[in-house]
């Protein structure tokens, strides 16, 4: 959430945030909320200061005095319990309306209200080009036998798959490649729980504004599936106090994601492109405020670096207000060529949430002086279906082979599959 002190500081400010990203939130119901929250917990301390000064009173006073000042501290009971009860209703009402607002934004993000006014920061490669027609990866998986959409739909319904074979095989190279790099730069490896509950969900940002019906809730326990790790690796540190010496706290997440898709079509529910689960590794940061957006560009960075590893053609793109997620200050996002759709497709993302996250979570970091909320950092380092189409789309051959990227071919052991 929001720091409701900036909010009431800067109140101009926040409410042009939330034009920037096409949000209609009127912030005079949140500073009326602060206000009578401040109001009652002025009025709860004082009335308890009181009632702790009567109460040493009474144990010195005559026996005429005595039920005068046990009646007066009655009513001083009744009116902290009035007050306590204002206070709790303030406080909730503060809390429901500051979960409305978004994150707010780093000054360089581009204004913009869709994805059509992203900023492209830079390129790699040009676009694959083929002397013959291209196919798309799932007529060339079904063709190897590494990709089976339709034993998966009997299975478990549309869009869905079995990944079979070489499939696997790509898939655990990706793996580990992924975690080769990552360790050079003191990620640690973690696998998370894949279900969590419904509080630590809601302390990642990913509830509000729609996000709750692309969440898989269970029937009978107050539990979510993850959709990617990145929502369990942030609660790991709730309710703690970092040491600041042991920060940049880097993880690197390996998790299956499981994601409604509500609302998907056309081209992008063939294959595995946009499925309801697919498996992730994932990287997310802690640091302290003043280097977050350089644990940033060092997450952009990273995930460059693996995909020119793979030698993949991809762009970076800088999102605009209007494209940019809600617990996130700044987001990138890499942006893949997919040669049977002649066009770029994200693969990878990675956004500085800056204390939004952390601050519902209650993770603080202990520097001299006094404690201060951490800030988190995500990326992607792969997203395994993606990352596969892009292989076996931009590395094909004329008679349906894939040609193994370099950097996989030791843990694949073969230079082309087919």
């Amino acid at each position: 959430m929001v720091d409701i002190k900036y909010l009431l500081e800067q109140p101009d400010k926040v409410a042009e945030n939330n034009r920037r990203r096409g949000r209609d939130i009127d912030v005079s119901f949140a500073t009326k909320h602060a206000k009578d929250r401040a109001e009652s917990l002025e009025q709860v301390q004082e009335l308890r200061t009181k009632a702790n000064e009567l109460s040493k009173y009474v144990s010195t006073a005559s026996a005429e005095d005595r039920p005068a000042i046990i009646e007066q501290g009655k009513l001083l009971k009744e009116q902290i319990k009035e007050w306590e009860e204002k206070l709790t209703q303030a406080e909730t009402l503060l809390n429901a309306e500051l979960f409305k607002y978004p994150n707010i934004l780093r000054d360089d993000v581009p204004t913009g209200t869709d994805g059509s006014q992203n900023e492209q920061v830079r390129t790699f490669l040009e676009p694959t080009k083929f002397s013959f027609t291209p196919k798309d990866h799932l007529g060339l998986g079904e063709h190897l036998g590494i990709i089976d959409v339709e034993r998966a739909a009997k299975v478990s319904g549309a869009r869905f798959t079995y990944l079979k074979g070489d499939g696997v095989l790509l898939e655990f190279a990706l793996i580990q490649y992924a975690l080769s790099e990552l360790l050079k730069e003191n990620f640690i490896p973690v696998i998370p729980p894949h279900l969590i509950s419904i509080e630590a969900m809601a302390a990642m940002g990913y509830l509000q504004h729609g996000g709750e019906e692309e969440i898989y809730h269970l029937k009978n326990d107050p539990m979510v599936l993850i959709g990617t790790s990145e929502q369990a690796l942030g609660p790991m540190h709730m309710n703690e106090v970092l040491d600041e010496s042991q920060l940049p706290l880097r993880y690197a997440g390996f998790s299956p994601c499981y994601r409604r898709e509500a609302g998907s079509y056309g081209k992008d529910t063939r294959g595995i492109l946009r499925v309801h689960q697919f498996d992730k590794v994932e990287m997310f940061s802690f640091t302290v405020p003043e280097n977050s957006d350089e644990e940033h560009e060092k997450l952009l960075a990273m995930e460059e670096k693996l995909m020119q590893g793979l030698e993949l053609p991809h762009r970076v793109m800088k999102l605009c207000s209007g494209d940019t997620g809600t617990p996130s200050a700044r987001t990138y996002d890499i942006e893949t060529w997919m040669p049977s759709q002649n066009m770029y497709r994200e693969t990878h993302s990675t956004s500085n949430t800056t204390d939004f996250q952390t601050r519902r979570l209650n993770i603080r970091v202990r520097r001299k002086g006094k404690n201060e909320f951490a800030h988190a950092l995500n990326g992607t380092a792969f997203a395994i279906g993606r990352t596969l189409i892009a292989i076996l789309e931009n590395y094909q051959e004329e008679d349906g082979s894939i040609v193994v990227p370099k950097v996989l071919r030791q843990w694949i052991g073969k230079e082309k599959i087919g």
